[in-house]
């Protein structure tokens, strides 16, 4: 079965792609992410993933447009919400260019963060499997995210301190620092 597997990042990815490809899943990768921000960001985590996936033999697709406008412009009206604006821009796009890539299914590293809302994603994406008439690969791969995170430290990935949006990266700096006694 081919499945197309959007890819947020390669810390996150790289458990994702064993998993579905123990499996014996044919997995593509597929980047698009115009939440990430500022444009050094979005370039570290592409540039990452595209060396990784020249290292495991991993056929990528990329969607290269750094989305700051669009984002911004789908988010600006409830900030606070704006996770599933974002998940829609995303797995929405997933499912498109899986429907139109010939895929049987398609599935999102995102369901390794232990940070995002997986159910929230789930339901995006299985409207966006409907809408697109293409299957939705559901897994749960938050049990690998710590063997991912090491696995990225190993190899020397960039790894990401937020998200990616921008609100996200501001909400990391105001957070109250731990003080620890």
């Amino acid at each position: 079965m081919k499945t197309l597997l959007h890819i947020c990042c390669a810390p996150c990815a790289n458990q994702c792609i064993e998993v579905l490809r123990a499996d014996h899943l044919e997995v593509t990768g597929y980047w698009y992410n115009p939440n990430i921000h500022p444009f050094t960001e979005y370039r570290a985590r592409r540039n990452c993933l595209r060396e990784y996936a020249q290292t495991i033999d991993l056929p990528l697709i990329e969607r290269d447009d750094y989305g700051l406008r669009p984002f911004v412009r789908a988010v600006a009206d409830d900030i606070e919400h704006r996770c599933v604006k974002c998940y829609e821009m995303r797995l929405f796009e997933a499912a498109r260019q899986a429907k139109e890539g010939g895929f049987d299914s398609f599935t999102s590293s995102l369901f390794i963060s232990p940070y995002q809302n997986h159910e929230l994603m789930r339901q995006v994406a299985e409207r966006a499997a409907a809408e697109y008439g293409v299957e939705f690969l559901y897994r749960d791969f938050r049990p690998y995210f710590r063997a991912g995170q090491e696995f990225a430290r190993e190899h020397g990935f960039y790894i990401q301190k937020y998200c990616g949006c921008v609100f996200s990266e501001q909400e990391r700096y105001l957070k109250p620092k731990k003080i620890i006694p």
